[in-house]
């Protein structure tokens, strides 16, 4: 098996909506992403299923050595064979996959936020960053690609949090900042316990109206020249968002259950979103920031 086989399959066996986002690349294009992709996969695999954080840890300090081996074109790993390739032809920063593995590492020592301020640090880590070497292997002729690219990584990451929020509890992790649950009267009892309320529905109400920001913020700051070649990040925020909705649609029940779109479905955006891209609009006093309330 290939490196690059080995990604692509470790991208479909995950059934993640990004895969949708891939299909319609060139082939160079498609094989670095599933690269960044799986690479992605296999840090916060490491987090998710080992239960002893003394092993996940040293089993991450792995991967920070395979990152410096993709580096200096010795990478022992199929993911980093693939990830060297990928780095070299789109000269892919290691310093931002080591971020991804400082993002991971928070799992290892952090199951609560204290506010946003922090909880975006994570999001930054093992989203952000993401968007941004995404957005690199896509293209960019505007530096203020940059820009959408972070806002929009942030935006998958907060969807992820609501749409993860009773299987990350069933984990003992909640993503959701406590000064929120403060603030809507929800008991973090309550989301350890899978106890729904109405608090409960306004306080997820309220992490959805923030990743709206997030994807607003992106639409805006995505230069009208990068359009085209960022259509695979159009096509998963298409698909992100319609999974938001379709949450919102379900009135947050994501406690017992996670909520997804239908592979016909998320096929259907990566289409329309492909052949005909959103045209985003002007950014208008006041809405350039996302707010952190």
């Amino acid at each position: 098996m290939t490196p690059d086989v080995y990604c692509q399959q470790k991208a479909i066996a995950s059934g993640s909506s990004f895969y949708c986002s891939f299909l319609f690349l060139p082939r160079e294009q498609r094989a670095a992403i599933m690269a960044l992709y799986a690479f992605c996969r296999e840090v916060d695999d490491v987090v998710d299923e080992c239960g002893d954080a003394h092993l996940a840890a040293i089993k991450l300090a792995w991967w920070r050595q395979e990152v410096e081996r993709v580096a200096e074109g010795s990478p022992q790993h199929p993911v980093g064979q693939a990830l060297q390739a990928a780095s070299t032809r789109f000269r892919l920063p290691a310093a931002h996959l080591h971020e991804i593995i400082d993002g991971m590492e928070m799992d290892l020592t952090q199951t609560r936020y204290p506010d946003f301020a922090q909880l975006s640090r994570y999001c930054y880590r093992v989203a952000g960053v993401v968007g941004l070497l995404a957005a690199e292997i896509f293209g960019i002729g505007n530096a203020g690609t940059l820009e959408y690219a972070r806002d929009l990584g942030m935006a998958f990451q907060l969807t992820n949090i609501i749409r993860d929020v009773g299987e990350d509890a069933r984990r003992g992790r909640i993503y959701i900042p406590m000064d929120e649950l403060e603030r809507f009267q929800v008991p973090a009892a309550d989301i350890l316990n899978g106890r729904y309320s109405e608090n409960f529905t306004g306080l997820m109400r309220h992490q959805g109206t923030r990743a709206r920001q997030y994807y607003d913020s992106a639409l805006r700051k995505l230069p009208a020249t990068d359009r085209k070649a960022q259509r695979p990040g159009l096509i998963m925020a298409a698909i992100y968002r319609a999974l938001l909705e379709e949450i919102e649609a379900e009135a947050f029940q994501v406690l017992h259950q996670r909520i997804a779109l239908t592979p016909p479905r998320k096929l259907w955006l990566a289409w329309k979103t492909w052949f005909f891209p959103p045209r985003g609009y002007a950014a208008t006093a006041g809405q350039d920031e996302v707010s952190g309330t």
